[in-house]
């Protein structure tokens, strides 16, 4: 039997969003997972759950998106041991980070700069960098790649809004470093697709928000006006799953009944 890969996801929370199901989606398709998040706690639990449902995940948790943070944590990753003994390949990634800084521009501080800068750019381009040196040393496997590197976007990643200055301009940055990735590295079978989550997902966050038990309880049986992190989390793997001759860089994502 084949050694099963790895994917690695940056990005997960306490578990209920696209990181923790697109950890769920691959696992179920064979990979083994390392997930990386601030907040040891959380990240575990989601670790533990995908490990009691019979796959093989493990927790590496950082106390920040910095560059050193993001470089330092691949070297754990490959000293991880993982079960039998073997030494999986990371076949695919994800960056889905997020730094949810919304405010009027004279309200952005230096300080939130650099929470969007680590997230979207300092650390996208450590974990970057990790990851398509790992993908390098792979050999072509029968789909034309030697890995596939996800970023996930938002509808920031394309327009500026009256809050979304910061947020906007880390978007924009990680859009152009996916484009430039995808072109730079598309030449040695290694994929870089973006994916736009145009629109609100369904999580324990978002369903915090709603104003009250009636707001959260349509949000959630709605399907038409927000997306399942789950249906996300399938087309990475769609993305991961495309042959050489037809790769998707860039996947827009939306509920049916879209207002914005």
């Amino acid at each position: 039997m084949a050694i099963r890969p790895i994917i690695v996801i940056a990005g997960v929370g306490n578990g209920s969003g696209t990181g923790g199901a697109t950890a769920r989606v691959f696992s179920k398709a064979g990979y083994r997972v390392a997930l990386i998040a601030r907040g040891a706690d959380k990240l575990k639990k989601t670790a533990e759950e995908i490990n009691q449902a019979g796959g093989e995940a493990a927790a590496f948790p950082i106390e920040s998106y910095s560059y050193k943070a993001l470089r330092d944590v691949f070297g754990t990753i490959k000293a991880h041991k993982w079960s039998a003994g073997e030494t999986p390949e990371i076949r695919a990634a994800l960056w889905n980070t997020g730094a949810g800084v919304r405010k009027g521009f004279l309200d952005v501080t230096e300080e939130d700069l650099q929470v969007v800068l680590d997230a979207n750019v300092n650390g996208a381009f450590a974990f970057a960098h990790e990851v398509i040196q790992a993908f390098k040393r792979n050999q072509i496997d029968d789909l034309g790649k030697r890995g596939t590197l996800i970023f996930t976007g938002a509808t920031a990643s394309l327009r500026g809004n009256v809050t979304t200055s910061a947020f906007a301009a880390g978007k924009f940055a990680l859009r152009a470093l996916s484009q430039s990735l995808n072109k730079e590295f598309g030449k040695e079978n290694i994929h870089v697709a973006h994916a736009i989550i145009d629109g609100g997902i369904l999580t324990d966050l978002s369903l915090s928000r709603r104003s009250d038990e009636e707001a959260a309880k349509a949000w959630k049986e709605n399907a038409d006006i927000r997306l399942d992190p789950e249906s996300i989390a399938k087309s990475y793997l769609y993305l991961a799953n495309q042959d050489r001759s037809a790769w998707t860089w860039e996947l827009d994502l939306r509920p049916a009944h879209e207002k914005w």
